[in-house]
């Protein structure tokens, strides 16, 4: 359960719950696997670093328009 930051904050970060929901559930996964989080902290679960980094804007949720034009 996310205590801080919450979902009302990180929800002004993406257009939506559900890709706040699978973008912080990839990255967690892809910390839990090893990958070095972004941020700086003392928090040990991956759902939380996760959550820290969307917070800080190290991670970006993009839409799909924003993907499409980072792709070409």
């Amino acid at each position: 359960m996310l205590v801080k930051p919450t979902v009302a904050e990180l929800l002004d970060k993406t257009e939506n719950r559900y890709r706040l929901a699978i973008a912080t559930a990839k990255r967690a996964r892809q910390i839990a696997q090893g990958s070095k989080p972004m941020v700086e902290t003392d928090d040990i679960s991956p759902v939380t670093v996760a959550a820290d980094e969307i917070e800080e804007g190290t991670l970006k949720i993009y839409n799909e328009e924003e993907w499409k034009k980072l792709d070409n």
